[in-house]
């Protein structure tokens, strides 16, 4: 059982590096994709919703710790949106899940409430209308995350080949 909570964890120390480091520079209009919600939906849909939301808690938590921002912010983003990909959780589709266009839309839809709810906790700007904040500053980056979640499914090898 620690392994199963360790494996992300160490899956996660290079990914925060690179969100941190390297998304920064590949930003489009200040549009960056979420490699963390990645990680984090793909172990929800292996492992279940309980064991998702604890795991987007503990990478929020720690990713709140080394990034510098708000302590909390990431880590109420994350278990919300691990507890939405975990409604896609079903222990006979896993397969399905994690290697199908299917993948694909969990993390759009994931990435998209992270992005609303930690850009409603982070904004201080009160012009920014509410369409502005769902389009711009949630859907984007939901958008930017999924096609970054895209070689997950084109390089993982499918069950029943060889």
């Amino acid at each position: 059982m620690i392994w199963n909570f360790l494996k992300p964890v160490l899956i996660f120390i290079p990914l925060a590096a690179l969100q941190l480091v390297v998304i920064p520079l590949i930003s489009i209009y200040d549009v960056s994709p979420n490699l963390i919600i990645i990680l984090v939906v793909y172990f929800t849909l292996l492992n279940g919703q309980i064991y998702g939301t604890l795991l987007g808690f503990l990478l929020g938590f720690i990713f709140d710790l080394i990034s510098g921002g708000m302590l909390g912010a990431s880590m109420l983003s994350y278990t919300i949106s691990a507890f939405i990909a975990g409604y896609f959780y079903n222990e006979n589709k896993i397969e399905i899940n994690t290697t199908s266009l299917l993948f694909v839309l969990i993390v759009f839809l994931c990435g998209t409430v992270y992005s609303f709810i930690y850009s409603s906790i982070m904004n201080v700007n009160p012009d920014v209308s509410l369409l502005k904040l769902f389009i711009d500053i949630a859907i984007l980056p939901g958008l930017y995350t999924a096609i970054f979640g895209l070689p997950i499914i084109i390089f993982k090898p499918k069950k029943g080949i060889v």
